[in-house]
């Protein structure tokens, strides 16, 4: 009789555990058709490098669902992996990696991503002699990889250099011109002291590029770089603040030679081979050139009346200037996401994020989340399916869902992508094509994945 009370309460404890296990199965189930729905809303599906799922072989571990870093890319649909939200796959291949079985491999999809950007070879060089591109405009949008382009791309420079036939060293000549000063920049620029390369480097804007102006506290790397002179940053993440604390580090060295405030208009070569950059204050002359520019480029302009108002902008460097403001963000990205939020948590601000479409859809996992919860908290009021119809010196009007709504402003922030520098470039003379950076995306981060597991072993040895 003990026996069969024992037996009955274990086999009731089992039960209960069972039926929350099987409860917490049909939830995430749930959430995996809700995001499905949405991913429909996107017919394109992935861009180019994407999963295939055999669902002969795939055993529903889920194992694949959980080391994708772009979020829910694939979930678990009738005990299967499925992809939920295709196009936010840039092809990492973790999941591939990942997978026990071998149920998921790599296939393509159109390129799409790649299509109308710079003709590179693998040196980074584009389709004129000697003028090279590296970063963000050659491609993958990953600070790692502007890092190692730069460093990379001026040792085949300073190799090149030394070689007969090539542009010969004169007065006033500089050995390579590097355009722009974010981290492809700098890393070139170290790298070129390095090689004690007689180099300019030239930016428009401050020094840092794209990551000066992303919002404070921004994590804007998650794995391990190497900077040519300083070794590697040890850190798992860097925020904005770390590497700009490198940046200024930087800036004091005496042989780091940099000009800000001057934009490049015009890079021509003549026929010995010397290139003649032009600014609207200077012109300088080098024997190789390379183009560290970001994407963005102009920012994009809405074309609403009342834009050209002091109060509009389309940048945010210092949230917290701005307190006991009345705010209006426009855009439905990333970058949109964290001004909102960054400008919400400053004291006494009402903060407003309108965006064109009825959810968001390309943001990431984590900015998913933390919108939710500002949304919730009264911190950020969300106006979807509205567009702005003019600005005012105290006000914007908005049509909101098909009605007009005036609501009281003091700044707004425009984050509507910018103008690629193409036409720049084609002017140059530096050739286009498709180029699949998909590619470049899985390297990445399979080599950050593995350096991560390095570091992880390291700690737990030292312990």
């Amino acid at each position: 009789m003990d026996t069969l009370i024992t037996y009955g309460i274990g086999g009731i404890i089992c039960f209960f555990f069972l039926m929350i296990y099987l409860r917490s199965l049909k939830k995430r189930e749930a959430r995996a058709r809700e995001a499905a729905e949405k991913g429909k809303l996107f017919s394109e599906g992935p861009k180019a490098q994407h999963p295939h799922i055999d669902s002969n072989y795939c055993i529903g571990c889920a194992t694949c669902t959980s080391v994708c870093p772009e979020g829910d890319v694939l979930a678990m649909i009738g005990g299967k992996a499925v992809i939920v939200n295709g196009h936010k796959c840039i092809g990492h291949g973790l999941c591939a990696d990942a997978c026990p079985v071998g149920a998921i491999t790599m296939v393509m999809a159109s390129p799409s991503m790649a299509v109308d950007m710079p003709t590179l070879n693998p040196d980074y060089e584009t389709t004129v002699s000697n003028l090279f591109i590296v970063g963000e405009l050659g491609g993958l949008a990953l600070i790692k990889n502007a890092v190692n382009q730069g460093r990379d791309c001026v040792d085949n420079i300073a190799s090149r250099l030394k070689q007969p036939g090539s542009p010969l060293s004169a007065e006033g000549v500089h050995d390579l011109i590097v355009i722009g000063a974010g981290p492809a920049g700098i890393s070139a620029s170290l790298r070129a002291i390095e090689h004690k390369l007689k180099y300019l480097t030239i930016e428009r804007d401050e020094i840092g590029g794209t990551v000066a102006k992303y919002p404070r506290q921004k994590l804007v790397m998650t794995s391990p770089v190497e900077f040519p002179m300083y070794g590697k940053f040890k850190k798992m993440q860097l925020s904005k603040e770390n590497l700009l604390a490198f940046w200024d580090m930087i800036l004091n060295r005496s042989d780091f030679n940099v000009t800000t405030g001057e934009k490049v208009e015009d890079v021509q070569k003549d026929d010995q081979g010397i290139f003649t950059v032009t600014t609207a204050s200077n012109q300088y002359r080098s024997r190789a050139v390379i183009l560290a520019l970001g994407r963005a480029g102009e920012p994009r302009k809405l074309g609403v009346k009342g834009e050209d108002l002091p109060k509009v902008m389309y940048r945010l460097i210092e949230a917290d200037h701005y307190i006991n403001k009345k705010i209006l963000v426009i855009g439905g990205g990333d970058s949109a996401v964290e001004a909102a939020m960054g400008l919400a948590h400053q004291v006494g601000n009402q903060v407003t994020l309108s965006y064109r479409s009825e959810r968001f859809s390309r943001i990431k996992e984590r900015n998913a989340i933390r919108i939710d919860e500002c949304a919730r908290s009264g911190k950020v009021k969300l106006l979807f399916n509205s567009n702005p119809l003019e600005f005012t010196p105290q006000s914007v009007i908005l049509e909101v869902a098909g009605v007009k709504q005036e609501i009281p402003n003091d700044f707004v922030w425009i984050f509507a992508g910018g103008t690629p520098p193409n036409a720049f470039l084609k002017k140059i003379g530096v050739g286009f094509g498709a180029q699949d950076v998909t590619l470049q995306a899985s390297k990445a981060a399979k080599q950050a994945d593995a350096e991560r597991k390095q570091l992880a072993e390291a700690a737990t040895t030292v312990r």
